[in-house]
């Protein structure tokens, strides 16, 4: 697709903020990238590989969200739905993006024709009143599982049944919905309270062989061709040979652990989120691997405990949120005297930062390998394997 071709079909270009589509190609959009990477790592890292871009990067967001609101249109109160102009609360109405899954789309600008056919209030940020605040739409990329997360002000949901009855029979390829409750005012989309409004609540996608289930706030890829990509970087940095013991820090619902268990002796995964570790178990249950063990813990005193009473590693592998990580985890993954560590960074910049800590622990970063997971967007991912030396 030209340049020329996707400003013309994105009507939202340097309005939404969600991305920098038709600002550059794809190509120099890598190079760019590949760049940040250098710059940020290059002083700690002996290799940094090619970065490995989409074969196709458009529609590749498996999991949607949208803000619902209204506007005054020729002189007509409307419902909308979309996204926030970049540094504001003020809704972009978007109705078909080009990096998020097409079939999402749809379904989003059905639920918002189906809010105003049912008359439902939708929520206001400036007063705090009203029903419908968000959507959230996502596909298991495998199995074409669609789970859609209604998220609403209060419990109390008018007519949801023939709602959702309406919203299924419009979209038969939905298997799940989902009510959310979010009763705060609060700029987080999810609140904590779920409620099945139809099919089992969750859905399944499959990843390298295993069958990963995703609950409402499970985190999970959000590119599941170019995640493949990254977790076979990540694999391959490791080494294994059947005989490591493996820390899979950061772990969420167990991805990156379990596509290493079948190279690895036994794998532990640690995460603070109890409901990631319900669906890790879970995971770990539904694809018959006995030999992973997951755990409701800070990893940082989960890994400082178990060095205390004598345990090692062999790998540990990290997977931090954009603000990396911090001091006391790079000095709590060190006690463990792993020969190696995986770091897969989805921020350059704190990498960096990172990767500094790490070299006074006595671990050299031997080489990077950069995907782009997040197309038209300031994002890029890094698998990085870092060796212990001797002081």
């Amino acid at each position: 697709m030209e340049k020329k071709e996707i400003v013309e079909r994105c009507p939202y270009v340097k309005k939404c903020g969600a991305c920098h589509i038709g600002e550059k190609s794809y190509e120099e959009e890598l190079a760019e990238k590949k760049k940040w990477v250098v710059d940020n790592i290059g002083k700690y890292c002996g290799k940094i590989n090619d970065i490995v871009g989409m074969y196709y990067p458009y529609h590749y967001r498996n999991k949607v969200h949208a803000v619902f609101g209204r506007r005054m249109n020729n002189g007509k109160d409307e419902v909308i739905a979309g996204t926030y102009a970049e540094g504001t609360h003020t809704i972009i109405p978007v109705s078909d993006c080009l990096i998020e899954d097409a079939q999402a789309s749809a379904i989003i600008r059905t639920v918002t024709e189906l809010i105003r056919s049912f008359h439902l209030w939708v929520y206001s940020e400036d007063t705090g009143r009203g029903l419908m605040r968000h959507i959230l739409v996502r596909k298991g990329a495998s199995t074409r599982q669609i789970m859609v997360v209604l998220v609403t002000a209060q419990v109390q949901f008018p007519h949801k049944n023939h709602f959702v009855e309406k919203l299924c029979e419009l979209h038969p390829e939905i298997t799940t919905v989902v009510q959310n409750i979010n009763e705060k005012q609060t700029t987080m989309v999810l609140g904590e309270r779920n409620k099945v409004l139809y099919g089992p609540g969750f859905i399944e996608d499959v990843l390298m062989g295993l069958r990963f289930r995703i609950s409402p706030g499970s985190f999970y890829q959000v590119n599941s061709a170019q995640t493949q990509v990254l977790y076979k970087k990540a694999i391959q940095a490791a080494g294994l040979t059947g005989t490591e013991t493996v820390i899979d820090a950061y772990c969420g619902i167990g991805t990156i652990g379990m596509c290493m268990h079948a190279k690895a002796k036994c794998v532990i995964g640690i995460e603070l989120n109890e409901q990631a570790v319900k669906d890790a178990k879970a995971n770990a249950k539904r694809n018959n691997l006995e030999h992973i063990r997951f755990v409701a813990a800070d990893a940082t005193e989960y890994m400082t405990l178990m060095s205390q009473r004598g345990g090692r590693a062999d790998v540990v592998v990290m997977d931090p949120p954009r603000s990396g990580s911090t001091q006391a985890f790079v000095k709590a993954a060190a006690s463990l005297k792993p020969g190696c560590i995986i770091y897969v960074s989805c921020n350059p910049e704190t990498l960096g930062r990172d990767l500094g800590w790490f070299s006074r622990e006595g671990y050299i970063a031997r080489e990077a390998w950069p995907v782009d997971m997040f197309g038209f967007t300031d994002h890029v991912e890094a698998v990085i394997m870092m060796q212990l030396v001797e002081k």
